[in-house]
């Protein structure tokens, strides 16, 4: 080595050990947030189909299966005492009622997948967002919106499980929804039959995020 680049060496070393930090990014809390319909649950089923290397965090909840639900994959299913309890011994991230039924995040789970490096992904109604932003607030929050009211609608039909009645609440809570996403820090459009380029969007999102300087 040149003794001119052995004299400029000591800077050049304590340049790089100011930018270290940016080489290995911290674990990221991401959350994946939108209106009843707009595919929340088909778009992290989907990421975990495609072995994207995330935790998947599962939300508790006290209402009973869809058809094609699977009881530790899409949801925690528990009964309305188990859920109190679980309130009442403090093990929950964060929980609330909506349309009349309780969801919820453990705790220990994403607590223990940060601790470990692993980025963790949530799915959350816009209420639970929030709260989490308020716990949480350096939390990635992307907004998932459907390509259209018909779409919507059509969605929350083809589900099952809901009763016209309860689809017309969600419906409803649609407006107040929508009017949380200056909130959020990205929004996608789930369209249509495109669930795939949905997943990579998400996915690229997350990398841009890695990225960032501030």
């Amino acid at each position: 080595m040149e003794e001119q680049e052995l004299c400029v060496l000591p800077r050049v070393r304590a340049a790089f050990e100011r930018i270290e930090h940016y080489m290995l990014p911290t674990p990221l809390l991401v959350i994946i947030s939108g209106p009843s319909g707009a595919g929340k649950d088909s778009v992290v089923k989907r990421m975990r189909e495609l072995n994207y290397p995330f935790h998947f965090v599962v939300t508790t909840t006290d209402r009973p299966p869809r058809p094609g639900e699977s009881n530790g994959l899409d949801y925690h299913f528990v009964s309305t005492a188990t859920f109190d309890k679980m309130i009442a011994d403090d093990e929950l991230f964060e929980h609330a009622v909506v349309y009349g039924q309780h969801k919820g995040v453990r705790k220990a789970p994403v607590l223990r997948a940060l601790s470990s490096g692993v980025d963790v992904i949530m799915r959350l109604d816009a209420q639970g967002a929030a709260t989490v932003r308020r716990l949480m607030p350096e939390a990635l929050t992307i907004f998932l919106v459907p390509p259209s009211v018909e779409v919507l609608i059509d969605r929350l039909r083809r589900r099952g499980g809901d009763s016209p009645d309860q689809i017309l609440r969600r419906l409803d809570s649609v407006v107040e929804e929508i009017g949380c996403i200056k909130e959020f820090d990205y929004v996608v459009v789930n369209r249509e039959g495109r669930l795939d380029e949905t997943v990579k969007q998400i996915a690229a999102v997350i990398s841009a995020e890695k990225c960032r300087i501030a």
